[in-house]
């Protein structure tokens, strides 16, 4: 890991970078490496969920499959074009939304971000501990040490995490071609010779609109994160190459659980991840399910790693915008421990049944991120078209503005439109209700924000002043802006 140690210790193996744009020298690693990463980050226990919707809606497993597919397909599009800014601007995802919305208009983006990353982090600590499945009431132990285990894989940063998440796909992709094989011959040829099918019904309009959104919506939620991930390529990474890496990495996974999780809930009643998955590795021989829910757990604890470093990034970048912050190791421990504390707290204060209103929570706060990918994407190709003012970005005082009012109008109205088609536990907008729950709010939110940011940025080429800033952020960081 030398290309990323620290410049005041240059034998620490802590990555020294967060929210500050990665210089020339130290970018490194391969384009194919974005596929494994990718893949084993999707590939956890929660994706394997999303393919249960279906086949309890009492849609068939040919249309369930189908509805994954479609979904996963248009999802992971917008998720994978995030990945070539990285390479281009050496910057963390987030960070880059100054751009759009200026260094405090994007606060509101930010701690919806932030929420999602606890969210999802709480969610998880929960399910390793199921998954462990050693005295899983012993919360009050479980709970610190698999949250330390993520804040420290967090704590060493990017290259660790690469390393991790590639040697993870290896494995996993051993355990679940196994399983997935046995599932799709033995649970049909089951039910033909027993009648034992669960759910046998065939189209459902509402099942299939439900199960597209939800699984397009998965995907699109990871666009928060990519460039975090790819900001350490060279800026010559091929962006054709770079794109469809990760775009084979999440859409491949993402596939391939759900539609095991839309075979499992078609066969057998009351699907649960964890018990369901160790059942059938054990018709397989006995053992086996619990070597299969272990791998899926220390794959689970591994993305644990993933949404804390990114956490650390975005709250970063947030009370930069307000008080500048030198972006040192130091400030990198500090607040992925702040992270996993707050991680933690949460974890212990909810109950089990107020388990589904605080996923509904997290879903209401992914809905704030729907036109933030929009605007960002658009403003990225469209605009800008990856000509930007880097030093100006960073230090958050600059050309870009601490309030963008073109950005932040086609957000709000890119908000505004989604609300009538919310599908939540505690709210569901009238044209969601007319189509039985699905939620189709993150389809409008892409096309409203996008095409208004577009219109109000229309012509809008980079201005001299910013010609002028990109020139010297070019020298400064030893780029070339001649692209």
């Amino acid at each position: 890991m030398s290309s990323q140690l620290s410049p005041d210790n240059p034998d620490s193996m802590i990555e020294s970078r967060s929210i500050d744009v990665v210089p020339l020298a130290e970018r490194h690693g391969k384009v194919w490496h974005q596929g494994p990463f990718w893949f084993a980050g999707n590939f956890v226990l929660t994706t394997l969920v999303v393919g249960f919707t279906g086949p309890t809606m009492g849609l068939s497993l040919g249309f369930s499959i189908l509805a994954i597919v479609l979904g996963v397909g248009f999802g992971t599009f917008f998720m994978a074009f995030h990945a070539n800014q990285g390479p281009t601007m050496g910057l963390a995802q987030m960070i880059q939304s100054r751009a759009q919305f200026g260094s405090r208009g994007v606060l509101l983006p930010f701690i919806a971000t932030v929420f999602v990353y606890v969210g999802f982090l709480v969610f998880d600590t929960i399910l390793v501990t199921q998954g462990i499945g050693i005295f899983p009431e012993a919360t009050w132990f479980w709970y610190p040490v698999i949250i330390a285990i993520s804040i420290i894989i967090a704590v060493i940063g990017h290259d660790l995490l690469h390393l991790i998440q590639r040697w993870m796909t290896y494995v996993l992709m051993a355990v679940f071609v196994v399983i997935t094989v046995f599932a799709f011959i033995h649970f049909p040829n089951a039910a033909i010779d027993a009648d034992a099918a669960v759910n046998t019904a065939g189209w459902t309009a509402s099942g299939f609109l439900v199960q597209f959104s939800l699984s397009a919506g998965y995907n699109i939620s990871y666009s928060v994160y990519v460039s975090d991930y790819t900001r350490y390529l060279p800026p010559k990474s091929s962006a054709p190459k770079l794109i469809g890496s990760v775009y084979a990495g999440a859409g491949l996974s993402a596939v391939w659980l759900m539609s095991l999780g839309a075979l499992l809930a078609t066969y057998i009643p009351n699907a649960d991840p964890i018990s369901t998955l160790r059942d059938v590795g054990d018709m397989i021989f006995p053992g086996f399910g619990t070597i299969a829910v272990l791998v899926s757990s220390v794959a689970l604890v591994s993305i644990m790693g993933v949404n804390a470093y990114g956490a650390m990034l975005t709250g970063a970048s947030a009370i930069d915008g307000f008080k500048p912050m030198k972006p040192t190791v130091r400030l990198r421990v500090v607040s992925l421990i702040l992270v996993g504390i707050v991680t933690l707290v949460i974890a212990l204060a909810i109950p089990d049944d107020y388990l589904d209103s605080f996923n509904s929570f997290v879903g209401l706060m992914l809905y704030f991120l729907i036109p933030w990918t929009a605007v960002n994407l658009v403003d990225f190709y469209l605009v800008r078209r990856g000509r930007y003012a880097l030093l100006d970005i960073v230090h958050g005082d600059g050309i870009y503005g601490r309030w963008a009012w073109k950005g932040l109008t086609a957000y709000a109205a890119g908000f505004i439109a989604m609300i009538p088609f919310f599908s939540l536990s505690f709210f569901t907008g009238p044209i969601a209700a007319r189509l039985d729950g699905a939620d189709m709010s993150f389809a409008i939110g892409l096309l409203v924000s996008g095409l208004i940011y577009f219109v109000l940025s229309r012509g809008q080429s980079s201005k001299q002043e910013e010609e002028q800033a990109i020139k010297r952020s070019a020298e400064e960081f030893g780029l070339d802006d001649s692209h």
